[in-house]
């Protein structure tokens, strides 16, 4: 009979049930990784990862186009984590202030995917994703 017990802790039995990766980790995962290419710029993620991640900027991008405001600004909050870099600026004051005026006169494109090496433990493709300028 296997061993009774606190479940998915290390034991003389190991762990019974690994906690799975969730559709709710997934969608975080991506809200921080857009949140920093919001406020750096660039990052470096997978490339099954890159595809969500140029989306969901492409949406934000498009919702500083529209012309009301306030509504926009409150969805890409809702979206976007509340977060400031080095100069104490948000990433939400950010895109409105500097990238959606950038992109103005843009139909669409606005992120490029540049291929890097492939990593190391996993030999898992690695990609930048960053603005088009």
């Amino acid at each position: 009979m296997p061993a009774q017990g606190r479940k998915n802790v290390h034991g003389k039995t190991g762990v019974r049930f690994k906690a799975a990766y969730t559709k709710s980790k997934y969608e975080n995962m991506l809200r921080n990784v857009v949140t920093d290419l919001v406020l750096h710029g660039h990052v470096k993620v997978t490339k099954a990862t890159s595809t969500d991640v140029t989306k969901e900027a492409a949406r934000l991008v498009t919702l500083t186009k529209k012309e009301d405001v306030m509504n926009a600004k409150r969805s890409a909050a809702a979206f976007l984590r509340n977060v400031k870099d080095e100069k104490g600026v948000s990433a939400l004051d950010k895109l409105f202030n500097e990238i959606g005026p950038k992109m103005k006169d843009r139909q669409g494109g606005y992120t490029r995917t540049l291929r890097l090496e492939n990593r190391r433990g996993d030999d898992a493709p690695i990609v930048m994703v960053a603005w088009v300028d």
